[in-house]
């Protein structure tokens, strides 16, 4: 009979319409939320009749679905580890609870945004109790190759606030004239003397010092010889001889005062062969104590280098690497995911790389607290892409992401949902008089 499934169609109506109210209110609730995403609520009409003879009403049924996809406003913080995404892809995430027991084979969630802060073992974890993963790197800094399609390479992100560390000297640059005037006949023909602060493997301050010894000509008359015999001792070696050279400069008109030629004779202390000069380079690799460093002091030609110029003595540009022992001070995490440590001393050192999970279809993703998710069958596999690359964006500190609810806009169809509720207990209402009439007519 129609006017019973009028009644049926006016349940399915207040069903829906409760529905839809419970998903307006959730968004209204988490207005707030930092990464949240808005729940939409869609009608879909139901047809039990094709046509022909008495109609009956099918009602209608109600879909819900979270949009992941959508993406709030950034909001700026001060904390340099508020992270947001800013595009396509999620940060990879843990349960704090889940990292206590299975260390690092706790299972990767899903998120878009945290304000995460060093636990009290280290863990980068937010107030919710989400863990920050990542790719650890290797001692030198680099990030090894890890899988992209599983996420067994990442752990959870842990730093050590305690630690101290270290930078052994592998190189150095030298940017020293030596005075023209000293290779003539007659001058003073002074030893100049310059010494390179160097790191070794323990963080212990040592030194490379050298020595540029002038040739003088041989008789009055005679050109400016334009040579010198550079030194290098070792300081954790006891003064021992790591490199011997004859340098000398050229005097032409469109190079004067480069490099010409540079060319290794034995050291006196102790006797021995001089690492060689690589001209293509400019670097001689000598060893100190610690191990090899490669000192560049220009190709031929070069004005960047060792120079020999009509003016006094100067270290125009002497640089290194390496530092000494250093304690933690602070860390942040850069556009392209690499969690960087910073110590007093300058140091900078890459410990961790956040990649970005991207799946086909976030929408797809299971929901779970927190603003967390996984991969499912309808969001399709997921592949982890260096942050910038690929699909995805970037990833922002010093940020969060604010939730994607328009209050306004909530309000607005929570008013229609009233009506429409109203509307339909109207329905039920009326079918419930008609119905007494019917009942009425055998009185």
């Amino acid at each position: 009979m129609s006017i019973s499934s009028s009644l049926n169609a006016g349940v399915a109506g207040l069903q829906s319409n409760a529905q839809r109210l419970a998903s307006i209110s959730d968004n209204i609730a988490n207005s707030s939320t930092f990464g949240y995403k808005r729940v939409v609520t869609d009608f879909e009409s139901m047809v039990l009749s094709s046509g022909g003879g008495s109609y009956a009403a099918g009602g209608v049924r109600a879909n819900t679905q979270r949009l992941i996809d959508e993406r709030g406003t950034l909001l700026g913080t001060s904390n340099p580890t508020d992270l947001a995404v800013r595009g396509a892809g999620m940060l990879p995430v843990a349960q704090a609870a889940q990292v206590q027991t299975a260390g690092t084979d706790a299972p990767m969630f899903l998120s878009t945004t945290g304000s995460f802060r060093t636990d009290d073992e280290g863990y980068l974890t937010s107030q919710s109790g989400l863990v920050l993963m990542g790719w650890p790197a290797a001692a030198d800094g680099t990030i090894p190759n890890y899988p992209r399609d599983t996420a067994d390479g990442l752990e959870p992100v842990r730093i050590n606030t305690s630690q101290l560390a270290g930078n052994p000297t592998l190189s150095m640059s030298l940017g020293v004239n030596l005075p023209a005037t000293e290779t003539e006949f007659g001058a003073a023909a002074l030893t100049e003397q310059l010494s390179v602060e160097y790191f070794d493997n323990l963080g212990t301050s040592q030194n490379i010092s050298i020595t540029f010894e002038p040739t003088a000509p041989a008789t009055a008359g005679d050109p400016a010889t334009n040579e010198w015999t550079m030194t290098m001792t070792d300081s954790a070696q006891g003064g021992d001889q790591i490199g011997r050279y004859t340098v000398t400069f050229t005097d032409a008109r469109t190079a004067g005062g480069t490099l010409a030629t540079v060319t290794p004779i034995a050291t006196t202390a102790p006797v021995g062969a001089s690492p060689a000069y690589d001209p293509a380079t400019g670097i001689i690799n000598v060893t100190v104590a610690a191990g090899p460093i490669a000192v560049d002091i220009g190709t031929i030609g070069d004005t960047e280098g060792l120079s020999q110029l009509s003016y006094n003595f100067a270290p125009i540009s002497v640089t290194k690497d390496g530092s000494a022992i250093g304690n933690f001070v602070g860390l942040d995490v850069d556009a392209n995911g690499f969690v960087r440590a910073t110590f007093d001393t300058g140091e900078i050192r890459t410990v961790y790389q956040i990649p970005l999970v991207n799946v086909a279809n976030p929408n797809g993703l299971q929901t779970f607290d927190s603003q967390t998710y996984l991969p499912s069958r309808d969001s399709g596999a997921f592949f982890l892409w260096d942050a910038g690359d690929g699909p995805t964006g970037d990833i922002v500190s010093f940020a969060r992401e604010e939730s994607k609810t328009d209050v306004a806009g909530e309000l607005t169809d929570m008013i229609k949902t009233q009506r429409a509720y109203s509307s339909n207990a109207k329905v039920i209402q009326t079918v419930d008089e008609m119905l007494q009439e019917t009942t009425n007519i055998k009185r």
